[in-house]
């Protein structure tokens, strides 16, 4: 690996175990055995690298919420999909050291981190470009802008109040099936005539 690839890494594993306000420049350097001068050179900074870190860091998660490669089996765009990739979601969220846990920390952080904060509601437009064939089927490349901006943020707009349950509240967060009754709820609401 070159120092870029170098950085990435070690500023991944410096977020999972000291967050993105603890993380320091040299804790990223001693972490990938580099020099400080190509955090600026490779990403332009420190709060940048650590974005990117964390972007690649969930997008690493695309696996877990398919099943860690066992694969979706239900019909895309049914109940028993939607339960079942959130069932998945919320696998991730109860493993030791979740990494949603650095969600929070920017939510709460974000006006004291605005370059990371920046660059991770850039971000939110593909994840949820992303979590939209997960559920509803097809390609990610097939998803529109308009889908993205409404479907797409739909479930990320879910997935992050989920994130904040989990955080908070472990013992009393809602897993897949009440997601899927609440939806369920909903649908049969906006259904009667």
């Amino acid at each position: 690996m070159g120092h870029r690839e170098d950085l990435l890494e070690g500023a991944k594993r410096c977020l999972l175990r000291k967050g993105f306000a603890r993380t320091t420049a040299r804790d990223i350097v001693k972490e990938s055995g580099t020099n400080l001068a190509s955090i600026g050179y490779h990403y332009g900074s420190k709060d940048a690298l650590l974005a990117q870190a964390y972007v690649s860091i969930v997008e690493d998660m695309g696996d877990a919420f398919e099943g860690d490669g066992a694969g979706l089996s239900a019909e895309p765009g049914s109940l028993e999909r939607f339960q079942e990739v959130w069932s998945n979601i919320v696998g991730t969220m109860r493993k030791p050291g979740s990494i949603w846990h650095l969600s929070m920390e920017v939510v709460v952080m974000g006006d004291q981190m605005p370059e990371v904060r920046d660059h991770l509601a850039r971000a939110q437009r593909e994840a949820g470009r992303g979590l939209v064939p997960l559920l509803m089927g097809g390609r990610e490349e097939d998803v529109s802008d308009e889908t993205a901006d409404t479907l797409g943020l739909f479930y990320v707009t879910l997935m992050t109040g989920l994130i904040a349950q989990w955080s908070f509240d472990p013992e009393t967060a809602p897993g897949a099936e009440q997601l899927t009754e609440g939806l369920r709820q909903v649908i049969a609401g906006a259904t009667k005539s």
